[in-house]
């Protein structure tokens, strides 16, 4: 196969007041580099090699935002005022090596676990018939907005080019948009989408409207949940569309379509990626995110077995062929880049033979799993079978 042109992927892209020099993302990938909240060292040195290597824009690490019931994992990253200066570095790492950088905040909901405070959740439920935690009242419900906001003031101050909402993958602002996980019949949940959408959707208006105007405000959002990769949190387009809508009017800028694989069909009778109907839907920016590079998705790679191959040049021209027919506007490649830094300079120049393959052992997996543990293998053994007996028809 002849080199794949990737000249595109380098034109710049404005958004707002900021010009982003590439179409290359580093996504928030859990490297568990952080202590008491903090980031190490060696995770500022990790981006600012990541944008030497290519990278536009970067995204941190999932932040807690400073809330008490934020999160029960020793290794997790939080944004709030102990952190400050060592989040500073990573984001003067990132500038000083010419990139631009993103703060995720984030919240785990349900998937917490601490005897000493309880988990708040939409319906206290971390998946249908998985019960576990509180459901938030709402006066908690706007003690975790102003959460949200004082971190996303934090981000600012650090000098971060906005910050990305996190409402994937099973964590409390998703399991609002899941009616599996959002039960309540206060408005703020049960069938219609556009009941569900409502809290995540205030919380980005309030981060928007805190935040300096011409900052970014990126949400990233998925179907399955790290609990159930079968899980829709959208049923159909239309559904989709509601939701990007509420978000639109909140005051997003991007759309990050988190999938497992990005060059998979969302529905059937359409070859469009979860990506290509986010863009179909709304005139935002939309980042594709999922096994870029790589033959299996981030969950085979690290609870499985199974050997992690490089697609080649294959791969990376139906990553441009999905470009080209206008599915997204920017990339995020996470495990790749992790495996080898320049990656993306390799591929540009053709560089396939040099290119080193992530490994699951490059992920330093210093991460609490906690109770959901099992839950998680067990979700990821029903996908692969899932997946086998769809593929034998």
């Amino acid at each position: 196969m002849d080199r794949p042109d990737i000249s595109a992927l380098f034109a710049p892209l404005q958004i707002r007041s900021i010009t982003l020099p590439n179409r290359f993302v580093l996504p928030a990938m859990q490297r568990g580099w952080a202590r008491d909240g903090k980031p190490l060292p060696k995770l500022a040195t990790y981006y600012a090699g990541c944008v030497r290597g290519g990278v536009g824009l970067v995204i941190s690490e999932s932040c807690g935002v400073d809330h008490p019931a934020v999160t029960s994992n020793r290794f997790a990253s939080l944004m709030n005022e102990s952190t400050y200066d060592a989040w500073a570095r990573c984001v003067d790492a990132v500038h000083q090596a010419g990139g631009l950088m993103l703060i995720q905040l984030w919240h785990e909901g349900s998937f917490r676990e601490d005897a000493a405070v309880r988990s708040l959740t939409a319906s206290g439920l971390s998946a249908p018939g998985m019960p576990n935690g509180k459901a938030a009242t709402r006066e908690e419900l706007e003690e975790l907005k102003e959460a949200f906001v004082r971190s996303a003031l934090l981000a600012e101050r650090i000098g971060a080019d906005g910050v990305e909402v996190h409402c994937a993958h099973g964590y409390l602002l998703d399991q609002f948009l899941w009616h599996g996980t959002n039960i309540r019949d206060d408005g703020y949940g049960g069938p219609e989408m556009s009941d569900r959408v409502r809290f995540p959707a205030e919380i980005v208006a309030a981060v928007r409207e805190a935040i300096d105007p011409e900052h970014i405000v990126s949400v990233r959002f998925s179907q399955f949940k790290s609990l159930d990769f079968s899980a829709r949190m959208a049923e159909t387009p239309e559904e989709l569309g509601v939701m990007l809508a509420a978000f639109r009017a909140a005051g997003a800028d991007v759309f990050h379509a988190s999938a497992r694989r990005f060059y998979r069909p969302a529905w059937p009778g359409s070859d469009l990626s979860l990506a290509g109907w986010t863009k179909s839907l709304t005139d935002l920016p939309v980042i594709a995110v999922g096994s870029v590079g790589l033959s299996n998705d981030v969950y085979d790679s690290i609870l499985s077995d199974e050997e992690t191959a490089a697609t080649g040049p294959a791969g990376v021209q139906e990553l441009l062929r999905r470009f080209d027919g206008g599915e997204f506007d920017l990339v995020s490649v996470g495990r790749s880049v992790i495996g080898d830094p320049e990656w993306i300079l390799k591929v540009r120049d053709g560089r396939y033979d040099e290119i080193r393959t992530f490994t699951k052992d490059d992920i330093a997996m210093e991460w609490d799993m906690n109770f959901m543990e099992q839950a998680l293998l067990d979700s990821h053994a029903r996908a692969v079978v899932a997946e086998r007996e769809a593929a034998a028809g």
